[in-house]
């Protein structure tokens, strides 16, 4: 896991529909989703070395961010949130990376974000300022640690994510959190490799253009386009998929059942894998799905379905708010608290 995490990302417009007056919720531009059932063989990709086992905090440690994760809404007992069985989810495709910038295959070489994908999570993170976060989920690669700090700058909560440092006994200990109060102001962010980018191969930091140009077109974009075709010595989608959506339904969902809102910073082919298991896509429909970074995606999570909202106006648009009761209380609670 990159160990610097830096602060900024999230930004650009997406279609984000119109709001209807009578019913204040947002339509969406559905013409990039389609829907059907998508098909996950059980074969992980293998990485040499690399350590497959995924970051989590301990909860019986005293000091563990997790012991005072709370529900959404601001004075909203736990007991209700349950009751109401919904949650937010947010995911976001990491900000332009500078080997974005340079057109090079970037795969999982840890590359920071640019001037421009800062701005990008910024934006982003304006975005989703009245939305609740209680948990963060990146993947182990710096881009997507940075949109997510950087994002989490713009929330009118002004929680702190702070990174979990789990992975051994020192670095747990080294970590705790010894004020009961900064615990409550906290965010957690956990990080995993199997939220990464798909592995490129051989691929892995060749200029695309002069790519195409060396093997032709075709060839190329099969192996960035099609679903079960890897690169030389890298992953295809569906391998990627394999881990993203494992990860997602052992790791994710029972945080969202519990009741809490969970954003997600990670890239382009690993959420597109989550939102081909979230809208039931085909292996055929998923290949067409592009996510532009830095643009967070809502989905309201209740009585176990998954329901799309698309992407956040900004704080200033109310109507962007209303896609369910919880999340209109929960913005009309800070601008009670905080105004």
């Amino acid at each position: 896991m990159a160990a610097a995490v830096f602060h900024q990302s999230l930004g650009s417009l997406l279609s984000h529909g119109q709001t209807n007056s009578t019913t204040n919720l947002t339509k969406l531009n559905s013409k990039s989703f389609k829907v059907e059932v998508g098909v996950f063989r059980n074969k992980s990709p293998r990485f040499g070395n690399m350590n497959i086992k995924a970051i989590q905090a301990s909860s019986s440690s005293p000091t563990s961010v997790f012991d005072h994760i709370s529900s959404p809404s601001i004075n909203t007992t736990e007991e209700s949130q349950k009751k109401q069985n919904e949650a937010a989810l947010i995911l976001i495709r990491h900000g332009e990376s500078l080997w974005n910038e340079k057109n090079l295959f970037t795969g999982c070489v840890d590359v920071p974000l640019t001037k421009k994908g800062v701005e990008e999570a910024i934006e982003a993170g304006k975005r989703i300022s009245n939305i609740p976060v209680d948990m963060i989920y990146t993947s182990s690669l710096i881009r997507a640690q940075m949109t997510a700090m950087l994002a989490m700058t713009q929330h009118r909560r002004k929680k702190v994510p702070v990174i979990v440092h789990n992975e051994t006994e020192q670095a747990r200990v080294w970590s705790q959190i010894f004020s009961e109060e900064t615990k409550k102001q906290s965010i957690p962010v956990i990080a995993s490799w199997r939220l990464n980018e798909r592995m490129y191969g051989e691929l892995q930091g060749l200029n695309k253009q002069e790519t195409a140009d060396r093997y032709g077109k075709e060839q190329v974009h099969e192996w960035r386009r099609s679903y079960d075709i890897p690169p030389p010595n890298g992953e295809s989608l569906e391998m990627c998929a394999d881990r993203a959506v494992a990860y997602f339904k052992d790791q994710i969902v029972p945080q969202l059942q519990s009741g809490k809102n969970v954003m997600i910073a990670a890239h382009g082919n690993s959420l597109r894998s989550i939102i081909m298991y979230l809208d039931k896509l085909t292996s055929q429909e998923v290949i067409s799905l592009e996510l532009s970074t830095g643009i967070p995606m809502l989905y309201i999570f209740k009585e176990g379905s998954f329901i799309r909202r698309g992407s956040p106006a900004g704080p200033s648009e109310a109507g962007v708010y209303a896609y369910t009761r919880s999340l209109a209380l929960y913005r009309q609670k800070l601008d009670e608290m905080l105004n």
